[in-house]
């Protein structure tokens, strides 16, 4: 008899441009493109490997999973899955690093340019008619030249080396705080000046996140790091959305005491209508995509595939517990 493979929320990863084939090839699979809490014992009785991206497995509910013997987080970050409790049982939970790199960066970059160049107001009158009756060139809304600022990066993992070398190929000096050092290889050719979190905060004219959510960089943007800002600079954010406390951000907006943000995550996805950025001025703010390219996406399917056959093979990689 097969081995029976169950997938919990497969709709993000696959809204149906992708195959399951790969996982398929293990066993008897079935994929749900989303499960309620109370729907996750049910589901994933009998089976043998499981799947999730955001639906939890917490250890009461492993503990109702006797059969299981493998989890494969479908993102990067696993805190979905109680990850001791499930090693404690012997079973191997897996994550799928690296596979979003370039789209993120990308995504970040997107988000920095359009408030420093403002392109979307600025389509959105000429579409209103605006220049039809102005003159052969207006502003309406300030336009900044990135080169010769301060890019401040906040974590100089894959994504923010990645995005680095954008800033330094748009003329940006970079300036960084990581608690771990990278590499000297990992960015070699690209001139980092590191600093203190607080100096950061104070010198860069854009300041971008790329750190994990830890109890430590919980909240790291509050409103004392946000009044140590200079009153032009950008905030991005593509990482985590506790990292920045949403209300202090909000506030800090609203008085002007930094330019603008660009957010694609927040600390409740899906947000709230009464959210506190929802409205705030100057803010862009996209529904967590920065993942999404179809090239990201694929991506993660084929390393989540070789993740199962290696714990098949019985040599598991990208482990975590």
């Amino acid at each position: 008899m097969a081995d029976s493979i169950v997938v919990l929320d497969g709709y993000t990863l696959n809204p149906g441009d992708l195959s399951w084939d790969g996982i398929a090839a293990f066993g008897e699979l079935t994929v749900h493109d989303r499960t309620p809490p109370e729907a996750v014992v049910e589901r994933a009785a009998g089976c043998r490997y499981a799947f999730t991206n955001k639906t939890p497995l917490r250890a009461e509910t492993l503990r109702q999973l006797p059969d299981l013997a493998y989890i494969g987080v479908l993102a990067t970050g696993y805190d979905v899955v109680d990850a001791a409790e499930a090693v404690s049982r012997g079973v191997v939970v897996t994550n799928v690093p690296a596979y979003g790199t370039e789209a993120v960066a990308q995504h970040a970059t997107a988000l920095m340019l359009e408030l420093a160049s403002r392109t979307a107001p600025h389509a959105e009158a000429v579409r209103e008619g605006v220049w039809s009756t102005s003159e052969w060139c207006f502003s309406v809304a300030p336009i900044t030249e990135l080169s010769g600022r301060t890019l401040g990066i906040v974590g100089l993992g894959r994504i923010g080396r990645a995005f680095a070398r954008i800033g330094a190929a748009l003329g940006m000096a970079i300036l960084v705080s990581d608690g771990h050092r990278p590499d000297p290889a990992a960015i070699e050719g690209l001139d980092v000046e590191f600093a203190g979190i607080d100096e950061l905060f104070r010198r860069a004219d854009v300041l971008s996140l790329h750190c994990p959510l830890t109890p430590e960089t919980e909240r790291l943007v509050d409103a004392r790091r946000l009044a140590l800002m200079k009153p032009e600079a950008l905030l991005i954010n593509t990482g985590r959305g506790p990292l920045v406390d949403s209300a202090a951000l909000a506030a800090a907006l609203e008085a002007g005491t930094i330019a603008g943000a660009g957010l694609d995550v927040l600390d409740a996805e899906p947000p709230p209508a009464d959210h506190p950025l929802l409205h705030a001025p100057n803010c862009i703010i996209t529904p967590h995509v920065a993942w999404y390219a179809r090239a990201s996406r694929q991506r993660l399917m084929d390393i989540a595939v070789a993740n199962l056959r290696a714990f098949v093979e019985g040599q598991p990689v990208n482990t975590v517990g």
